[in-house]
């Protein structure tokens, strides 16, 4: 995040007025999504990691988590489109990917509906990814190869976060609301929720950009 300050060339920091209303649009309702399944019990919090302040049962790292990392993520975005521009999927390997993913993940939904992690999520990201690809071609183009890259640290931290190479998770899961499949320590929706949250930034920002530009 802080390089995003200080790296000259691209100069992010132009942009941070609109990076911060997308983030805050997204945040505000998966913020909300957040607290009902704290609430429900659907996901949870390890307390022997946190500071223990708490905004409706939540750890005001969890809130801090929805600005700092998608600002990060948006940033990286940014900058392999402006230092890469044919970092980029052609449009029918696009079309491709997407239709593959969907139909995965609608088969998925269909026999796992009702739990609660599994069935939001997945109803989230076919409606995401079928209005990506009806209004946003270009954008999804560019943003599949870079949802990989984001993918590495995403790995690395959320393994640790679900207890790889710790003793005890920091974010633990009900198992009875998600697939019970698992990358390593890191329930399988979690990726989808985060080309969710991230897709969704990346969407309004594109906007934005075009109005203030």
């Amino acid at each position: 995040m802080l390089y995003s300050f200080l790296e000259k060339k691209f100069h992010f920091i132009q942009y941070f007025k609109i990076a911060f209303i997308s983030i805050v649009l997204v945040a505000f309702p998966f913020l909300i999504w957040d607290g009902i399944f704290t609430a429900e019990g659907v996901w949870g919090f390890n307390s022997d990691y946190f500071l223990g302040a708490k905004i409706f049962k939540m750890p005001i790292e969890e809130w801090l988590f929805f600005f700092c990392i998608p600002y990060a993520c948006l940033f990286t975005h940014e900058v392999l489109k402006y230092y890469l521009p044919n970092f980029k999927l052609s449009k029918s390997v696009t079309i491709l990917i997407s239709i593959l993913l969907l139909l995965i993940v609608f088969f998925l939904l269909i026999f796992n509906f009702g739990k609660w992690y599994t069935t939001v999520n997945f109803l989230f990201f076919l409606v995401l990814v079928l209005y990506g690809l009806k209004n946003h071609l270009t954008t999804l183009q560019e943003y599949l190869p870079s949802f990989i890259v984001i993918l590495i640290p995403f790995f690395i931290v959320n393994g640790i976060l679900t207890g790889s190479f710790i003793e005890s998770p920091v974010v633990w899961y009900n198992n009875n609301e998600n697939l019970g499949f698992r990358l390593f320590t890191i329930p399988f929706e979690d990726v989808f929720y985060a080309f969710n949250l991230l897709f969704s930034i990346q969407l309004i920002f594109n906007y934005l950009k075009q109005q203030q530009f």
